[in-house]
């Protein structure tokens, strides 16, 4: 029996050595066991390469103004392990912990001495926490996935709207190499009748998404073409301003916290997802809700200014497609200042390619290191790019020296892996 919430948090860890097990043979078997708790309330299922959790986030926070209690299921965690489910923003507790977990490891060990169902992974699990622990207690759950999404072990629920952030080459072990191939994953979240909000994709994507839907007689709502935003600039270094409208309605100088052109996207993903749901449940759609609801949204290590003075950001920013979207941020927001990054990265990740991207930044300087995760890249495998980028095991060290010698026109960026902006925004913030 678990005494402690940290003691159910490493029991679900210590399942990660079952690895990705993409399926939802197992999830379903839990779920049925548990009295599937996640048909006893309303979702929402958001999936994409990138920007995903923001959208989350920031819808969580929309719907919230309508006094609703909601739900949000992310991964993966930056602070800490039990931030991935949370209510109204307020992480589960340490109570609630413990009598899931003990309702859950007997069913976890029963299942184990099936051959079907055996070796049930650590999201699989959290899956089966997450959806156990809004029962009763939520509105609505808005439910990010996990990898892909045909095969995600949240591709369970029967979602009330569907959304498609971004598509980009990452997991290409379990997803495909292609463009293509990705998408489709990623389509497969969408449901019979249910509406789906497409992002900022490429045409190769969205011809894949948009036949995807069409078996399934679902309705697509596409940017620039049903619901799009006209970016106004970056405000005081702490705001992006924007439009927003689609075919009923128009928004003007919205702002969101969260830094970076992608961010104004993911606003608008939420944004059309909060008019439909509105619209739907006829709840009120009030620009000055919408206003606060959109600037009370926080997402760490998203473009996360950790220091003022020296400027130093976060950015979680971990496959190809995010370091290029990051990559023109820093073109544009910040096109007066001289870029120092602090980078490290898992060795499933493209780390060339970002490495590369990261490298046309004028006068860049790039410091790689290491941390403590199995997954870490070895430097030793780095030696050939010397002189182009330094290298320094030890990562506390390379973040003070870059930090204290920052000069006013300088900033230090901390990118490539979420696993990495954890390990450090834990032990600096």
């Amino acid at each position: 029996m678990f005494k402690t919430g940290s003691e159910v948090i490493q029991w679900i860890i210590s399942r990660g050595y079952f690895g990705s097990c993409p399926g939802l043979e197992r999830i379903t078997e839990l779920l049925r066991l548990l009295g599937n708790p996640e048909r006893t309330y309303p979702t929402i299922h958001v999936a994409g390469t990138n920007g995903k959790g923001s959208t989350t986030r920031y819808l969580a926070n929309l719907l919230r103004t309508n006094g609703l209690k909601i739900g949000t299921f992310n991964s993966p965690f930056i602070k800490d392990f039990a931030e991935q489910v949370e209510i109204n923003g307020q992480e589960i507790d340490s109570f609630n912990l413990v009598k899931l977990g003990n309702q859950i490891k007997p069913l976890v060990e029963q299942m184990d001495r099936q051959k079907e169902f055996y070796g049930i992974t650590e999201f699989e699990i959290l899956t089966g926490l997450a959806f156990s622990y809004f029962k009763g207690r939520v509105d609505i759950a808005i439910i990010e996935v996990g990898m892909g999404g045909l095969l995600d072990s949240t591709n369970v629920i029967e979602p009330e709207l569907t959304a498609i952030t971004t598509i980009g080459l990452d997991h290409t072990a379990f997803l495909g190499d292609t463009i293509e191939k990705i998408a489709y994953q990623k389509a497969g979240i969408i449901k019979k009748n249910t509406p789906l909000i497409v992002a900022n994709v490429s045409e190769d994507a969205l011809n894949v998404i948009k036949t995807q839907a069409a078996k399934n007689d679902a309705p697509v709502y596409i940017w620039k073409r049903d619901y799009q935003t006209d970016y106004r600039g970056f405000v005081r270094q702490q705001f992006e301003e924007f439009n927003f409208h689609n075919r009923e309605i128009q928004l003007k100088n919205l702002e969101t916290p969260l830094i970076g052109h992608q961010q104004v996207e993911n606003a608008a993903v939420a944004l059309e997802m909060y008019y439909l749901y509105t619209q739907k449940h006829n709840l009120p759609f009030n620009k000055s809700k919408i206003v606060n609801g959109l600037l009370q949204t926080k997402w760490p290590a998203r473009m996360e200014i950790i220091s003022l003075k020296p400027l130093v950001i976060m950015d979680g920013a971990h496959n190809p497609h995010a370091i290029k979207r990051l990559k023109e941020n820093l073109l544009t927001d910040y096109q007066n200042y001289h870029v120092k990054i602090l980078f490290s990265a898992i060795v499933t990740k493209d780390i060339k390619l970002m490495l590369e991207e990261l490298l046309q930044i004028p006068n860049v300087e790039i410091t790689m290191t290491t941390f403590d995760d199995e997954r870490a890249l070895k430097l030793e495998d780095f030696k050939a790019w010397q002189p182009r980028i330094k290298l320094n095991a030890d990562w506390h060290e390379a973040y003070r020296k870059l930090k204290n010698e920052l000069q006013p026109n300088e900033l230090l960026l901390i990118a490539g892996s979420l696993y990495f902006s954890s390990e450090v925004r834990s032990q600096i913030k």
